[in-house]
């Protein structure tokens, strides 16, 4: 369905040096939303790419409207995410990767909002019933990280970080009050909603990448750890 003035749905992703899979993914996704019959609009949260990835998107925005993309001129996937965010016009807010752009997770996703026994879906990789075929170490680390924050700041779910979705209007409170950027956004937005109160449901889902991560993981830990060292001074620092 073709965009409308304020779209039901706004897909929200980041985007950095993905000129390999950008237009197939963004032409792949128009398609099956279309099949939805559901108002939209795509936000490629584009952040430092080195390629030619915002060119692409200026094309895909040509050829497609509903799709935009915006650019911080540095490589930073949070504060994208976050701008992405604010950008957003529709009533419900998809935050995707443009390797995975799975529209099953937004279906399930909008039947947990529309019907209201949530205020924010997160698609966990590792809960019972998800089915997690990235390589090992990529599958440990995310077992790592979230128990170092079930750990450290009390976080009740299995997955912070990937698949979110969320009625817009009752998240933008907690979207002001996070403080990091980098790969801790995600998690910290995550952590912030249950803290706040709002009610966060996980489901579980199928994740396949269609290519290796753009930034190492091992080049990523060093940078993890200090975030989740900050993101515990600040969720348990005195009010």
């Amino acid at each position: 369905m073709a965009q409308s003035s304020s779209p039901k749905l706004s897909i929200v992703i980041p985007v950095y040096n993905e000129e390999g899979i950008l237009k197939d993914s963004v032409t792949d996704l128009v398609a099956r939303l279309s099949e939805m019959k559901v108002s939209y609009e795509i936000l490629l949260a584009e952040n430092g790419s080195k390629d030619g990835t915002v060119a692409i998107g200026e094309e895909l925005h040509q050829k497609h409207p509903e799709v935009s993309i915006h650019s911080l001129g540095q490589p930073d996937y949070g504060l994208a995410l976050r701008e992405g965010i604010k950008r957003a016009r529709g009533e419900f807010v998809m935050c995707d990767e443009i390797d995975l752009c799975d529209t099953d997770f937004y279906k399930r996703a909008l039947e947990h909002l529309e019907a209201d026994h949530a205020d924010l879906v997160v698609g966990s990789k590792v809960m019972e019933g998800a089915q997690d075929t990235r390589p090992m170490m990529r599958h440990a680390a995310t077992l790592v990280i979230n128990g170092m924050l079930r750990v450290l700041v009390g976080f009740h779910g299995t997955d912070t970080h990937g698949l979110k979705a969320f009625r817009r209007s009752r998240l933008l409170d907690t979207l002001e009050h996070c403080q990091l950027t980098r790969d801790l956004f995600a998690s910290e937005f995550v952590i912030r909603a249950e803290r706040e109160g709002k009610r966060v449901q996980e489901i579980p889902i199928c994740i396949a990448e269609k290519r290796p991560p753009s930034v190492n993981l091992f080049k990523r830990v060093p940078k993890v750890l200090r975030d989740i060292a900050q993101l515990t001074y600040i969720i348990r620092a005195p009010k």
